[in-house]
């Protein structure tokens, strides 16, 4: 995760935001991500209910990340979010999202159907997280490290809440299989949508506009900005780490209901410890976002990293293990697999060239979403017919090879984030 912020935002006299400011966007972006996996946390259901195949997992994942990649790119073109009033930009996608999850509601029994509602649904998501960043950014021009850590950690949370929702549908849903498969996705799905909105009202609502939004340039994505990505060591560095985390960190989140139900037989401990094994990536988002003046962006991405991957190839012993130390391997990953994405945001925003930042901040993002699309297809089908054991460890490729990339920035000073 990589949200696209700009330092040009950062104004000449120092500001000081309303207490509720921040609290506030990290809630809205809390409610207003929770679309993201609403279809994975019910997609035990759908498969049952509809008769699709294993393969329907990677095929409605992936769709998102495709429609997320097309909306910053959009957005990005256009300058929505510099042209026009960020919190009305957030709200009015926060209603697209919401109407989009309410339509794949509606259409769930039609594969087809619900991949297309799937990619709207990454295109509006496109215009809810990074435009949350970017709010924060503008509030908080100075610890942006910190404050992404408590927005990607909402983030985290946002995306994690829709099988806590599964579980508590299932656990006071009557006993019959497939009554309960189906009301346990349209109380998802109609939950997530009204929380989504409630998220964009929020913002809307309780946050007023950034002082500085009117002095803002309104141009749209620089392509020359791509130059940067491997010419200057730091971008590259900075991008290659991310690029890692990416093709590890959105694959580990679907296969985690998977790997869960090799152990858990019940449909509702593994919602609830999906939600839990998710959820504890909060803990990584702020727990690094606190450390990072101390040790610096780049050492705690790293670190963070370094832990995700040896938990990728710890998996063939941990699939075995007891059910505490199984439980304890997936919590750890769980910290890990996302706690290091605020200081690569907010490293490649420091590294990159300070007229360029947006473009850069949106070409990484879109080419990290272009691979993680890419890492799920693969794994998540590899997983249907080889086993999770044989599986898991290659996810380990992506934090191996980020870490290499990040050597340039391990040995310089350490580099705090703003």
């Amino acid at each position: 995760m990589n949200p696209s912020t700009d330092s040009q935002a950062v104004p000449p006299t120092p500001i000081t935001a309303p207490r509720r400011v921040l609290p506030v966007i990290v809630l809205a972006q809390l409610l207003g991500t929770s679309p993201w996996f609403a279809v994975n946390a019910v997609m035990p259901d759908l498969q049952r209910v509809a008769n699709w195949g294993p393969q329907a997992l990677a095929t409605v994942s992936s769709a998102l990340q495709a429609g997320f990649i097309v909306g910053t790119l959009v957005f990005a073109l256009l300058a929505v979010a510099d042209r026009y009033s960020a919190r009305r930009v957030f709200f009015l996608c926060t209603l697209g999202a919401s109407l989009c999850t309410l339509a794949a509601a509606a259409s769930s029994a039609s594969l087809p159907a619900l991949t297309t509602w799937r990619v709207l649904t990454g295109v509006c998501l496109a215009g809810i997280y990074p435009v949350g960043m970017k709010i924060a950014a503008l509030w908080f021009p100075r610890g942006l490290g910190a404050a992404l850590g408590w927005l990607v950690g909402a983030l985290v949370l946002g995306s994690a809440s829709p099988h806590a929702l599964r579980a508590l549908t299932m656990a006071s849903a009557p006993a019959a299989a497939g009554a309960v498969g189906a009301d346990a996705v349209l109380a998802v799905f109609y939950t997530v949508a009204a929380l989504c909105v409630a998220g964009g009202l929020a913002v809307l609502l309780l946050v007023p506009e950034p002082p500085q939004r009117a002095a803002r340039p309104a141009g749209g994505l620089q392509m020359g900005a791509l130059v940067c990505l491997w010419r200057d060591r730091n971008v590259r560095a900075s991008a290659g780490g991310y690029f890692g985390h990416m093709w590890e960190l959105y694959t580990m989140w679907v296969l985690v209901p998977l790997v869960l139900a090799t152990r858990l037989a019940d449909s509702v401990a593994v919602s609830w410890a999906a939600f839990l094994v998710l959820g504890a990536g909060a803990l990584g988002c702020v727990g690094g976002g606190l450390l990072v003046r101390r040790w610096g962006g780049a050492r705690i991405a790293s670190a963070q990293l370094a832990t995700s991957g040896l938990c990728c190839l710890a998996a063939p012993w941990m699939l075995q293990a007891s059910i505490p130390v199984f439980m304890a391997w997936l919590l750890l990953w769980g910290i890990t697999v996302v706690g290091d994405s605020p200081q690569f945001s907010a490293l490649t925003a420091i590294n990159a060239p300070p007229q360029a930042v947006g473009s850069v901040l949106t070409l990484v993002n879109s080419l990290g979403f272009a691979i993680s699309a890419l890492s799920i297809e693969l794994f998540v089908r590899l997983a249907t017919t080889t086993p999770l054991a044989s599986v898991l460890p290659w996810v380990a490729v992506g934090p191996m090879v980020g870490l290499w990339l990040m050597l340039p920035l391990l040995r310089s000073p350490p580099n705090g984030t703003r």
